[in-house]
């Protein structure tokens, strides 16, 4: 834009300056400013030249092709360039964010977050994960999945765009313990009344998680635990 806005001044700058009728000064600027907006613009629509400004025209006509060209050419390419595009996305992303309600809200997509969030998607609820990380962002995008993408260091700001006043549920699944803790604690003050569900190591940090807000705590050697004996007990018994 530039480029042709210099080029549309040095056209009415090199029309005045070669105009040599006896018109006044103004209407010489707005016959230039006039036959400049044409050249830039390609419309063609001239006023009279004289010999000096036909020639000049036809110089300023080649820089014309040669910067509209790039000019162009720059425009598409930035329209189509990948700060646009999200840009495009993440206000598509934010339009559906605010019609968003009774939905499930799911914390990381690694392996446990995949299978949750797989596996709430099939049995018929609107899901929408929460990632501080663009490969799981882009693996849960792949999946069809609604995508908050966010910083680690400022998680609470994606929480607070996860609309967890409307939400059904929320389910934590990063690896990190204490990030789980410090999620818990955060979204139990946005919606005190939210189902949360969580992965606990021990009942020691299901007493914390219980008091920082979550409903459910899963401790998962328990869960191995007892679907291992289980197998086991119903092996023995179809053997005796």
């Amino acid at each position: 834009m530039g480029l042709l806005l210099l080029l549309l001044g040095g056209a009415a700058t090199g029309l005045v300056m070669l105009d040599g009728s006896s018109n006044p000064f103004p209407n010489k600027l707005f016959n230039a400013i006039w036959d400049g907006v044409n050249l830039v613009t390609t419309v063609g629509d001239f006023a009279e030249f004289n010999e000096n400004q036909k020639i000049f025209m036809l110089l300023a006509m080649l820089a014309t092709l040669v910067i509209g060209g790039f000019a162009v050419s720059k425009l598409t390419g930035m329209l189509s360039g990948d700060d646009v595009m999200a840009y495009r996305e993440n206000r598509t992303m934010e339009h559906k964010l605010e019609q968003l309600a009774n939905h499930v809200v799911v914390v990381g997509y690694h392996s446990l977050g995949t299978l949750v969030a797989d596996r709430l998607r099939d049995a018929g609820h609107t899901v929408l994960i929460l990632v501080g990380d663009q490969a799981q962002a882009e693996r849960a995008a792949d999946h069809d999945h609604l995508v908050v993408l966010g910083s680690p260091d400022a998680f609470d700001e994606v929480l607070k765009r996860a609309r967890l006043d409307s939400a059904k549920a929320l389910v934590v699944t990063t690896p990190d313990s204490n990030n789980n803790l410090a999620i818990t604690l955060l979204a139990h003050t946005l919606n005190p009344a939210l189902p949360i569900a969580v992965p606990g190591e021990n009942p020691l940090r299901k007493g914390l998680f219980e008091n920082a807000g979550a409903s459910n705590v899963i401790i998962l050697d328990v869960i191995i635990a007892d679907a291992l004996v289980g197998k086991l007990t119903n092996r023995v018994e179809a053997t005796t």
